[in-house]
């Protein structure tokens, strides 16, 4: 699901910027920018972002935005070395132009250095605090859009439920009229029947397009769709109810031989898919 937290922390005389955006994913999929000095941390803030927020594509960027005593070593007697050697070259060449040989002399190699810091234990502290603030961030963006979520299945597991009450004074007319046809087909026929034999045949025939069973069944794992979003990190389980009201609404549909029963079969599936497609987007 998405969501973004940022946390702005000031410690050690440096300002240091916490950020995270999650984007929807089935997996955990972390990407890092982190600042060299709390690069050798990474395992570590890697670990804490996957157990707060367990899944998604996720960004993590943590950089220093400014820092009071920046550390800067210069090498004064190399910079002095190629001062005085530029400074000779230049004259032994008679160079016309006048070159400002101090700048030059700055960008030579090893003059100027950034030595490598080490993060202090109170400062990586004080850094993993703000990252969880960040992650409780995230999850509270996650939060609200599962509200709203959630309030989208409901609507949708309901009106699903809605249609199978729909569907009843349809199939008790199909039964009629399909018993109907047949009749006058036999009665059309040359032929002698016993009635009591076709009674039973009826019967038989009648029963392949019973779909009480399939309307209880889907009446009940829309119930248990229902009680299961109480439930924290239920997900795949959801996936999995709501595969079995798919494979009911394409029961009755294979079943329904009625064009008005289909119709609605059509309106389930619909609703059906668009569980499906929101539920890949919530843990």
């Amino acid at each position: 699901m998405t969501g973004f937290g940022k946390a702005t922390i000031y410690c050690e005389g440096k300002t240091i910027v916490i950020e995270l955006r999650s984007l929807n994913s089935k997996q955990l999929d972390i990407t890092t920018r982190i600042a060299p000095l709390l690069r050798e941390k990474e395992n570590e803030i890697r670990a804490l972002v996957a157990k707060e927020l367990e899944r998604g594509k996720i960004d993590v960027i943590l950089y220093i935005e400014k820092s009071d005593n920046p550390a800067v070593a210069v090498d004064e007697s190399l910079a002095k070395a190629y001062f005085e050697k530029l400074t000779a070259l230049s004259k032994s060449i008679n160079n016309p132009k006048e070159t400002d040989i101090f700048a030059q002399m700055l960008r030579l190699p090893d003059v100027i250095a950034t030595p490598k810091e080490e993060i202090s234990d109170p400062l990586f502290q004080v850094v993993f605090d703000g990252l969880q603030n960040a992650c409780q961030d995230v999850n509270r963006f996650r939060e609200t859009e599962g509200a709203s979520l959630a309030e989208d299945f409901i609507h949708r597991v309901q009106l699903i439920d809605n249609m199978i009450d729909e569907i009843t004074p349809f199939e008790t007319r199909r039964i009629v009229e399909v018993k109907r046809k047949l009749m006058e087909n036999l009665e059309a026929l040359p032929l002698k029947y016993d009635s009591n034999r076709l009674e039973q045949e009826l019967i038989f025939y009648l029963e392949k397009f019973d779909i009480t069973e399939e309307k209880v069944r889907l009446h009940k794992h829309c119930n248990y769709f229902l009680n299961t979003m109480k439930e924290s990190s239920a997900g795949k389980k959801l996936g999995f109810i709501v595969q079995e009201m798919g494979r009911e609404i394409n029961t009755i549909g294979s079943k329904a031989n009625d064009f008005n029963i289909q119709q609605i079969v059509v309106l389930m599936k619909d609703e059906a898919e668009k569980i499906k497609e929101q539920l890949a987007n919530i843990l």
